[in-house]
Protein backbone atom coordinates (compact mmCIF):
# COMPACT_ATOMS: atom_id res chain seq x y z
CA UNK A 1 0.00 0.00 0.00
CA UNK A 2 1.36 3.23 -1.31
CA UNK A 3 0.77 5.68 1.97
CA UNK A 4 0.49 8.58 -0.65
CA UNK A 5 -2.08 7.22 -2.98
CA UNK A 6 -4.22 6.84 0.41
CA UNK A 7 -7.37 9.27 0.50
CA UNK A 8 -6.56 12.21 2.79
CA UNK A 9 -9.77 12.50 4.53
CA UNK A 10 -9.31 8.76 5.38
CA UNK A 11 -5.65 9.22 6.72
CA UNK A 12 -7.38 12.11 9.13
CA UNK A 13 -10.01 9.25 9.82
CA UNK A 14 -7.28 6.82 11.05
CA UNK A 15 -4.54 9.50 12.34
CA UNK A 16 -7.51 10.63 14.61
CA UNK A 17 -8.03 7.27 16.02
CA UNK A 18 -3.80 7.45 16.81
CA UNK A 19 -3.66 10.85 17.84
CA UNK A 20 -6.71 10.25 20.74
CA UNK A 21 -4.84 7.19 21.87
CA UNK A 22 -1.52 8.56 22.15
CA UNK A 23 -2.91 11.34 24.51
CA UNK A 24 -5.45 8.97 26.49
CA UNK A 25 -2.35 6.80 27.31
CA UNK A 26 -0.26 10.16 28.58
CA UNK A 27 -3.34 11.00 30.60
CA UNK A 28 -3.37 8.14 32.40
CA UNK A 29 -0.36 8.86 33.66
CA UNK A 30 -0.95 11.86 35.13
CA UNK A 31 -4.19 11.85 36.79
CA UNK A 32 -6.27 9.40 38.23
CA UNK A 33 -10.11 10.33 37.93
CA UNK A 34 -11.35 10.00 34.48
CA UNK A 35 -13.13 13.22 34.95
CA UNK A 36 -9.89 15.16 35.12
CA UNK A 37 -8.65 12.99 32.24
CA UNK A 38 -11.41 14.11 29.81
CA UNK A 39 -11.23 17.65 30.40
CA UNK A 40 -7.33 18.09 29.86
CA UNK A 41 -7.85 15.73 26.83
CA UNK A 42 -9.96 18.33 25.48
CA UNK A 43 -7.06 20.93 25.11
CA UNK A 44 -5.65 17.95 22.97
CA UNK A 45 -8.13 16.43 20.79
CA UNK A 46 -10.24 18.98 20.21
CA UNK A 47 -9.96 21.12 16.71
CA UNK A 48 -8.83 24.56 18.02
CA UNK A 49 -5.94 22.94 20.39
CA UNK A 50 -4.69 20.42 17.17
CA UNK A 51 -4.55 23.57 15.34
CA UNK A 52 -2.42 25.30 17.79
CA UNK A 53 -0.37 22.29 17.98
CA UNK A 54 0.42 22.64 14.44
CA UNK A 55 1.11 26.11 13.97
CA UNK A 56 3.45 25.87 16.69
CA UNK A 57 5.62 23.21 15.25
CA UNK A 58 5.09 24.36 11.89
CA UNK A 59 6.54 28.09 13.27
CA UNK A 60 9.59 26.69 15.01
CA UNK A 61 10.73 24.29 11.92
CA UNK A 62 10.24 21.09 14.09
CA UNK A 63 8.04 19.15 10.85
CA UNK A 64 10.39 18.02 8.08
CA UNK A 65 9.62 18.60 4.47
CA UNK A 66 8.00 15.71 3.51
CA UNK A 67 5.74 16.17 7.12
CA UNK A 68 4.15 19.50 5.74
CA UNK A 69 3.77 17.94 2.23
CA UNK A 70 1.40 15.82 3.76
CA UNK A 71 -0.34 18.69 5.56
CA UNK A 72 -1.30 21.07 2.91
CA UNK A 73 -2.34 18.05 0.68
CA UNK A 74 -4.75 17.34 4.00
CA UNK A 75 -5.63 20.96 4.47
CA UNK A 76 -5.96 21.86 1.24
CA UNK A 77 -8.22 18.78 0.69
CA UNK A 78 -12.09 20.17 -0.68
CA UNK A 79 -14.28 18.08 2.18
CA UNK A 80 -18.01 18.76 2.49
CA UNK A 81 -18.44 19.27 6.15
CA UNK A 82 -17.35 19.91 8.62
CA UNK A 83 -18.44 20.64 12.99
CA UNK A 84 -20.49 23.88 14.08
CA UNK A 85 -18.23 24.39 16.73
CA UNK A 86 -15.31 25.06 14.34
CA UNK A 87 -14.20 27.27 11.59
CA UNK A 88 -12.87 26.05 8.24
CA UNK A 89 -9.36 26.86 8.80
CA UNK A 90 -8.91 25.31 12.16
CA UNK A 91 -10.63 22.54 11.22
CA UNK A 92 -8.45 21.94 7.89
CA UNK A 93 -5.28 22.23 10.19
CA UNK A 94 -6.72 19.53 12.62
CA UNK A 95 -7.03 17.47 9.55
CA UNK A 96 -3.34 18.06 8.42
CA UNK A 97 -2.20 16.81 11.68
CA UNK A 98 -4.36 13.80 11.94
CA UNK A 99 -3.14 12.78 8.60
CA UNK A 100 0.16 13.80 9.44
CA UNK A 101 -0.13 11.25 12.15
CA UNK A 102 -1.41 8.18 9.89
CA UNK A 103 0.97 8.59 7.54
CA UNK A 104 3.60 8.28 9.60
CA UNK A 105 1.79 5.06 11.23
CA UNK A 106 1.58 3.48 7.78
CA UNK A 107 4.87 4.37 7.17
CA UNK A 108 5.86 2.42 10.05
CA UNK A 109 7.97 5.84 11.44
CA UNK A 110 6.51 5.51 15.41
CA UNK A 111 9.42 7.09 16.61
CA UNK A 112 8.46 10.49 14.69
CA UNK A 113 5.21 9.96 15.97
CA UNK A 114 6.86 9.89 19.53
CA UNK A 115 8.48 13.01 18.69
CA UNK A 116 5.45 14.50 17.58
CA UNK A 117 3.28 13.46 20.43
CA UNK A 118 6.05 14.28 22.79
CA UNK A 119 6.41 18.05 21.28
CA UNK A 120 2.69 18.32 21.62
CA UNK A 121 2.17 16.91 25.18
CA UNK A 122 4.92 19.24 26.56
CA UNK A 123 3.22 21.69 25.34
CA UNK A 124 -0.21 24.22 26.46
CA UNK A 125 -2.64 25.12 24.02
Amino acid sequence: MNVLEINVLALAYLGDAIYELYIRKELLKRHSLVNDMQKEALKYVSAKGQANFLEKMIDENFLNEEEVSVIKRARNNKAGTRPKNCDPMTYKKATGLEALIAHLYLSKKENRIEEIMSYILEEEC
